[in-house]
């Protein structure tokens, strides 16, 4: 499961990666023929929009997953675990029904789309509207693991706020280096103490 996991999250960092670069080229290389050439290229707006839109919606994915959307966790964060878990709960069976509602909304205008055509490219406007889809599904996914690990009673206090501030990502990020620093100079130091006897 894990493993199924790890490829989609690179799955998705390789989309949202390769979209920005698409985005930068495109939209770059179109001013220039414009400021320069007198000239463009005409599908470059839509295909520039038509990254962004998967760039936004598979980063929400990613987002929800290491927990980085906007949030408030003043009241929460105060609270005995037992409220913590009620919020969680009631938060998470919260944001499915928004996720149903936007998987079916997606879902009927996907449907819809794929009679109608970008006039640029000819892209149905179908590919436009599944960008709903799979962020509902992945959100849809996480929402109910993580509902799964606090009923379970596997959830740690800090899964029930279900935001992380900046300072601790970064604070984090510097642990574990100091970890790795820190078992790499006790590595080194049993080599020395083998290496004399």
């Amino acid at each position: 499961m894990k493993s199924i996991e790890k490829y989609l999250t690179q799955a998705m960092n390789l989309v949202i990666v390769v979209a920005m670069a698409l985005m930068v080229v495109m939209v770059f290389s179109n001013v220039v023929l414009r400021y320069v050439f007198n000239s463009g290229i005409t599908a470059s707006e839509e295909l520039a929009r038509f990254c962004f839109i998967w760039l936004i919606f598979v980063g929400s994915v990613l987002a929800m997953k290491e927990r980085a959307h906007l949030g408030v966790d003043t009241l929460i964060s105060r609270l005995p675990r037992a409220g913590k878990v009620v919020f969680v709960l009631i938060s998470n069976v919260l944001m499915l029904w928004v996720c149903y509602l936007f998987f079916t909304g997606s879902l009927t205008q996907t449907i819809v789309g794929w009679g109608t055509l970008k006039p640029a490219t000819g892209i149905p406007m179908a590919f436009h509207y599944a960008t709903g889809l799979v962020m509902s599904v992945g959100i849809g996914i996480i929402l109910i693991g993580n509902t799964w690990r606090v009923l379970s009673g596997k959830a740690t206090d800090a899964e029930l706020i279900q935001i992380v501030e900046s300072e601790e990502v970064e604070t984090g990020e510097e642990a574990e280096q100091e970890l790795e620093h820190e078992a790499s100079a006790n590595a080194k130091a049993k080599n020395k103490a083998s290496d004399k006897r």
